[in-house]
């Protein structure tokens, strides 16, 4: 672990961001041959100033980076540099990739990779959706990458894990702080099959501004990024802009006309994201990219079962009884058969079907063919 101490102690100069530490590293190659070349030398560098360099030259190794260090080999967690055959190959080509990732299980090279992101309140045809498309890419030799939040994420990482494929998760926090909390399971899971891994010292909290931050890493080591369920504001389409900013393929699964859920997923196709249907529809686009006999694994049509139905808390409208408002909770804006819905809610068939009538006369549910119904969930701008 010594040859790490430079590249931490290089990453510790105030002023030193991920943009001009590439730069740097491409000059130099190594980060010893950065903090001993000449301030003529810095000089050079596109972007450097005359007060980073004077940094640069006048820096002492803090305390602190040992520490790191060692908190890492206590908890297994390996750094990969960018100099390290194991870093993500595609992910040296953005402008400001992270100087090392904090990697917990095996960033082995891999064929290609895909990113699947989305909601972190989707519908069931959502996780779905994430989970069906992850596992048949997985099957076909693809890894896939996500960001291992609540939702769509989740999905992708379980789909891929069900069809014994590579995923990988990037987080917005430290390894040592996983977030969500209820997902450690999930990332040993992971790690077995892949790797978690993380831009920010292991201890780092889930900040805000963590995770538009991450959603580079996600967009960056993938060769396209398939955005399922987002809503106009979803942070989901952050990573869809970075991956087009990147020259990367973006992808967008279709969902209801009535559902905000879906609305950002359909304004990238009306910017001429990829339409995807099937894993095959991602295949078309990115096939010739990857290597000949990742093709030929076959696609576990059936790898990923229907995952048990999620109910997203809406805000209570008023003027409801509680049943009313239980039913309505359980609504979708995808028509579900009243027996679905029953056996969700274990409720006596007349009273539910009394409710749902209410509920229509009301405006807030639509009954469909076949006694299947519906949320009436107008499109949020």
């Amino acid at each position: 672990m010594e040859e790490l101490i430079p590249w931490f102690s290089l990453k510790s100069i105030p002023g030193l961001g991920n943009l001009t530490f590439k730069r740097l590293i491409t000059a130099f190659e190594r980060p010893e041959a950065v903090m001993t070349a000449s301030r003529a030398e810095l000089l050079r560098v596109d972007g450097m100033t005359e007060s980073l360099a004077d940094a640069i030259i006048t820096h002492k190794t803090p305390d602190t980076v040992q520490k790191n260090i060692d908190h890492c080999l206590a908890r297994d967690i390996k750094i990969v540099t960018m100099a390290d055959h194991r870093y993500p190959e595609l992910l040296h080509e953005i402008p400001d990739p992270p100087p090392y990732l904090y990697v917990y299980g095996d960033l082995a090279p891999r064929e290609g990779c895909i990113a699947i992101v989305g909601s972190r309140s989707p519908t069931r045809y959502g996780l779905s959706m994430a989970k069906q498309l992850s596992a048949d890419l997985a099957g076909r030799g693809l890894c896939v990458v996500s960001g291992m939040a609540r939702g769509i994420d989740t999905a992708a990482h379980k789909g891929a894990l069900d069809a014994s494929g590579h995923t990988v998760a990037v987080l917005g926090s430290g390894l040592a702080n996983l977030y969500p909390p209820e997902n450690e399971a999930l990332a040993a899971a992971i790690s077995q099959n892949g790797a978690v891994i993380s831009e920010f010292p292991i201890f780092s909290p889930p900040e805000a501004f963590h995770f538009p931050q991450r959603n580079r890493i996600i967009s960056g080591m993938c060769l396209g990024t398939i955005v399922v369920e987002a809503a106009r504001k979803s942070g989901s389409l952050i990573t869809a802009r970075l991956a087009a900013e990147q020259n990367r393929e973006v992808f967008a699964v279709p969902g209801s006309i009535q559902s905000f859920k879906s609305a950002g997923a359909h304004g990238l196709l009306k910017q001429g994201a990829r339409l995807v249907e099937t894993a095959a529809d991602v295949m078309a686009e990115i096939g010739y990219l990857l290597a000949p006999e990742s093709e030929t694994f076959p696609s576990p049509g059936d790898a990923a079962q229907q995952p048990p139905r999620t109910r997203n808390r809406r805000p209570e409208i008023q003027g409801l009884d509680t049943d009313e408002q239980l039913v309505l909770q359980t609504l979708e804006p995808y028509p579900v058969h009243i027996d679905d819905i029953g056996e969700q809610l274990t409720m006596e068939p007349g009273r539910l079907s009394a409710i749902l009538l209410q509920l229509e006369l009301k405006g807030l549910v639509n009954q469909q063919a076949g006694k299947r119904f519906q949320l009436n969930e107008a499109p949020s701008g």
